[in-house]
C-alpha cells in the first residue's frame, strides 16, 4: 500500500509542516554537492550515535536522510498527515510536538541498543509521532491509497485508523523481533518508530480530552 492524501483539507495554511519539509530538503541537498566520505563523517557528527549521545546531535539528526527514497517516503508521510494535526495543535503547538516526538522516538531506540556506534538519522521517528496523533485526532478520517494487486494498481480510500493501525502492529512485530539482537551494521530504527507513534497517540488523547473540555490550544 503506497499513501497519497487523506479526505481532510487543510484549514490553515501548515507552515510549520512546509518548513520541516523545506528544511530537511535543504540539508539533504546539502549533503548531495559532498563527496560520499565526507557525508559519512557530517552523519557521524551531526547523526545521533546511542553510544556517545548528545542532545545536539539528536536535534541535528531529525534532518539528515539517507537516499532519495529515505527523504521522499518520510516527507509524503508528514505531508500527508502533518497539515492536519498542525491544524489540531496549532502552528506553535505542533512545532513543539513535532520536535519532542522526534525527541522521545530517539531516546526509544537508545534505550534498545545505548551501546551502538551506528548513528541515527532520519525524520522518521517524529513523523510516525506525527501519524500517532493523526491516528487519533481523526479516526474516521480516510487516507487515499495506492494497491498493487497482481500486475495491476488500484486507488482506494482506505480508513486511516485501518492504515496507521497496520502500520504500527508491523512495526511493533518488527520491534519485538528485533530484541536481542546486535543492529552494528545500520538498519531502520523500528523502536524510534514505535516510541514516536506512542508519544503522538498520547499527545492526540490529551487534545481530545481538552477539546471536550473546550479549553484554548496554541497558535
Amino acid at each position: 500500500m503506497f499513501p497519497v492524501s487523506d479526505v481532510i483539507p487543510s484549514k490553515t495554511t501548515p507552515y510549520v509542516t512546509v518548513g520541516i519539509i523545506t528544511l530537511n530538503a535543504v540539508a539533504f541537498l546539502y549533503l548531495l554537492q559532498l563527496d560520499s566520505r565526507s557525508v559519512q563523517v557530517v552523519w557521524q557528527l551531526f547523526g545521533l550515535v546511542p553510544a556517545h549521545f548528545s542532545w545536539t546531535s539528536l536535534l541535528a539528526s531529525m534532518f539528515l536522510h539517507e537516499g532519495w527514497l529515505h527523504l521522499l517516503g518520510n516527507m509524503l508521510y508528514l505531508w500527508i498527515f502533518g497539515d492536519n494535526v498542525e491544524d489540531s495543535l496549532g502552528h506553535v503547538g505542533f512545532l513543539v510536538f513535532y520536535v519532542c516526538c522526534g525527541a522521545v522516538a530517539a531516546l526509544g531506540q537508545v534505550a534498545i541498543s545505548p551501546g551502538s556506534t551506528v548513528p541515527m538519522i532520519g525524520a522518521s521517528g517524529a513523523i510516525a509521532g506525527v501519524m500517532g496523533a493523526y491516528f487519533v485526532i481523526y479516526p474516521h478520517s480516510r487516507v487515499l491509497t495506492v494497491v498493487f494487486l497482481l500486475f495491476f494498481l488500484d486507488m482506494i480510500e482506505i480508513p486511516a485508523i485501518f492504515f496507521l493501525g497496520i502500520w504500527f502492529v508491523k512495526e511493533l512485530f518488527n520491534g519485538v523481533g528485533s530484541i536481542g539482537t546486535r543492529a552494528m551494521g545500520g538498519g531502520v530504527a523500528v523502536w524510534a518508530h514505535i516510541a514516536g507513534f506512542a508519544a503522538g497517540g498520547v499527545v492526540g488523547f490529551l487534545w481530545r480530552i481538552r477539546r471536550a473540555r473546550g479549553q484554548p490550544y496554541w497558535s
